[in-house]
C-alpha cells in the first residue's frame, strides 16, 4: 500500500493508472497535476485524483510513488521540475512508448537519484485521449515492459514489478534499445502507415467520395490514425532511427509484392499472401516469445 501517488499528467493513461491503483486498494491518496488546469480540475471532479496540485513539484511532495504520464518529449523537463524532491525511497515510473530517449532524459535530469526511476511501457491505450476516457481496467491483462538500467535500484524495480502485477499486468524486462527496436516494428510503423494511408486518400480530389465507400476493413486498418497527433509526433521523432529502418524493410516487402503484380506472377503473389495470412492467423497478442 502506498500513501500517496503523485500523478503528473491526468489524461487517459495517467487517469487510468490512478483509477486502477484506487480500485486495487494500492494507494490512499492521489495528488494530480496537468499542464492544463482544466484537465486537473476535471480529473478531480471525476474522482480520478483527490487533490489538485498547482505544479509538478507539489504533486510529488509527500508522494512515495510517482507516475509521469506526459509526452515523451516532456520527460526531461518534468523530471527536472521534480528532482529536488526525489528520494531513493521514492518509486518513479513513466508510461512512454519510447525508452532510450526517456532513459537518457532521466540520467540528465535526476543524476544521482536516477536509480529511483523505473522506465515502463504498458502495452495498451485507446485512439481517444483525455481524462474523461480513463478507465480502471485499461491495464488489466496487458503486457508491461520495464527497461531498467545499471543504476536502477533493485528495491524500486521490485516495487514496480509488484505494482503492475497487482494491476493485473504481465510484466517483463528488456533493455531500452531492444525495446525501441521491437516497438518500431510492431507499434510505431503501423501508426506511421495508418497516418500515411489517411493522407494518401484525403490528398486525392476524389478522396471524400472514396472514404464514403469505405467499410470495416478500412475502419480497422486506419483506426489508430485517430490517435493523438502531438503524442505520435514525439514518438516518431524520438525513435526515428529504428522506425526509418523498419520503414525501409516495409518498403522492400511492398516492392516485392508489387513486382509480382506487375509481372502477373499469380503463384509468387499467392505465396507471399499465404505466408502473411498464416503468420497473422497464428499470432496471438501477448503470446510468449519463442526461445
Amino acid at each position: 500500500m502506498f500513501e500517496q501517488l503523485g500523478l503528473i499528467g491526468c489524461g487517459l493513461m495517467g487517469g487510468s493508472f490512478a483509477l486502477a491503483m484506487k480500485q486495487a486498494g494500492l494507494v490512499k491518496r492521489v495528488v494530480g497535476y496537468s499542464k492544463s488546469p482544466s484537465t486537473t480540475d476535471r480529473a478531480r471532479q471525476l474522482g480520478v485524483i483527490d487533490v489538485e496540485a498547482p505544479s509538478a513539484l507539489l504533486a510529488v511532495a509527500g508522494a512515495d510513488i510517482v507516475l509521469l504520464a506526459v509526452p515523451v518529449a516532456a520527460t526531461e523537463a518534468t523530471l527536472k521540475a521534480i528532482k529536488h524532491l526525489v528520494t531513493p525511497q521514492m518509486l518513479i515510473m513513466d508510461v512512454g512508448s519510447t525508452k532510450a530517449d526517456v532513459v537518457q532524459a532521466a540520467r540528465r535530469a535526476l543524476a544521482g537519484n536516477v536509480g529511483s526511476f523505473v522506465p515502463a511501457h504498458p502495452i495498451t491505450g485507446r485512439e481517444v485521449s483525455g481524462v474523461e476516457h480513463a478507465e480502471a481496467d485499461l491495464y488489466s491483462g496487458r503486457q508491461v515492459i520495464l527497461t531498467p538500467i545499471e543504476r536502477t535500484l533493485t528495491a524500486q524495480l521490485q516495487k514496480a514489478e509488484e505494482v503492475w502485477t497487482a494491476l493485473g499486468c504481465r510484466v517483463s524486462s528488456m533493455s531500452p534499445e531492444s525495446h525501441d527496436a521491437a516497438f518500431a516494428a510492431v507499434s510505431h510503423l503501423p501508426h506511421l502507415l495508418a497516418f500515411a494511408m489517411m493522407n494518401s486518400i484525403t490528398g486525392q480530389t476524389t478522396g471524400d467520395e472514396f472514404l464514403s465507400l469505405a467499410g470495416p476493413g478500412f475502419r480497422d486498418f486506419t483506426r489508430i490514425a485517430a490517435s493523438d497527433p502531438k503524442m505520435w509526433r514525439d514518438i516518431l521523432l524520438a525513435n526515428r532511427e529504428e522506425l526509418l529502418a523498419q520503414s525501409r524493410l516495409f518498403q522492400q516487402a511492398l516492392a516485392t509484392i508489387e513486382q509480382a503484380m506487375q509481372k502477373g506472377d499469380a503463384q509468387a503473389l499467392e505465396d507471399m499472401l499465404t505466408l502473411a495470412s498464416e503468420t497473422r492467423a497464428h499470432w496471438r497478442m501477448g503470446a510468449q516469445r519463442k526461445k
